[in-house]
């Protein structure tokens, strides 16, 4: 019963995350945009590339999905609402997310395109920095909860949220799940300035359609992640578990969608820069004020 009510809400935040950037877009908030944009997709041609890597070409959109449900089964929505609580749920999460990578690269490499390729080793590199900035500040939650299970998370925050307790982490994670999620301005996969579209640049009708609601998943999984390991969960008062779960998700998630166009663009070598030489300095500095406010003021 409760996988088919987290699949449900799954599904309907995806629609709702789906609207929200169409709003962050086009300036205009438009209920229906996604279901005709969706039905437009599987009413189209699919074109194979001649020279293609059929296999790759094939198996990226549909491992992208798949990594975006597996983040998506260790988030609790309420007390007993998740899919499998798992005693290393953090360390599972941020294993799943390393397929996102995986599925990108055969993306950008199966069509055997020039945009597609670059995009995807684009990410590469961009995942190889950011992916520090997802474990570091996963690694100073773990250590106040004393547990890795994403429940035990939710309920050491019940005194004070993680966003109060150690807001460097916060930021840290919000803007590398925007890079994992490939968010402007951290869009180097698709690049729609410089790459026209990178690792969708060769996908069509159903196979694009796949590709996008996987990136839709990702978006929410990594939301309802930030919800979970810095916004207290399911807590709060009046409203029940789930609602604030799912109000907590889609304001991270409408954050992310409309802060990230209006942030400037930078070289994606000045992210990578900024991501190794300032970005991990700082997740260490977190980890170690996490640990000495731990010892000295626990909570």
């Amino acid at each position: 019963m409760s996988v088919a009510v987290i699949i449900l809400a799954l599904a309907l935040g995806c629609y709702a995350v789906a609207v929200l950037e169409g709003w962050a877009i086009h300036g205009r908030l438009s209920l229906t945009r996604p279901a005709t944009s969706a039905l437009a997709l599987l009413g189209r041609e699919q074109i194979l590339p001649r020279t293609s890597d059929r296999l790759f070409f094939e198996a990226g959109p549909v491992l992208l999905l798949v990594a975006g449900l597996l983040s998506v089964a260790v988030i609790p929505l309420a007390p007993g609402l998740i899919i499998t609580d798992l005693a290393i749920g953090a360390l599972f999460l941020n294993a799943a997310l390393a397929y996102v990578l995986v599925a990108l690269i055969m993306a950008g490499w199966g069509p055997n395109g020039a945009y597609g390729m670059i995009g995807g080793w684009r990410f590469l590199g961009q995942f190889v920095a950011y992916a520090m900035l997802i474990v570091m500040p996963i690694t100073a939650v773990a250590m106040r909860a004393e547990s890795l299970s994403t429940t035990q998370i939710v309920l050491s925050q019940a005194a004070l949220w993680n966003v109060a307790y150690q807001p460097i982490g916060f930021v840290l994670f919000v803007i590398a799940a925007m890079g994992v999620a490939w968010l402007p301005p951290i869009d180097l996969p698709t690049g729609g300035g410089d790459l026209a579209g990178g690792v969708e640049a060769e996908y069509t009708g159903a196979r694009l359609a796949v590709l996008r609601l996987a990136r839709l998943v990702i978006i929410v999984a990594l939301a309802s992640a930030t919800v979970t390991f810095y916004l207290g969960g399911w807590l709060g008062p009046w409203l029940p578990g789930w609602a604030w779960t799912a109000l907590k998700t889609l304001g991270v998630a409408a954050a992310m969608l409309m802060l990230g166009p209006r942030l400037p663009r930078l070289r994606e070598a000045k992210y990578l820069e900024l991501s190794w030489k300032l970005g991990i300095t700082l997740a260490l500095a977190n980890i170690f004020l996490v640990g000495v406010i731990a010892l000295v003021v626990p909570i």
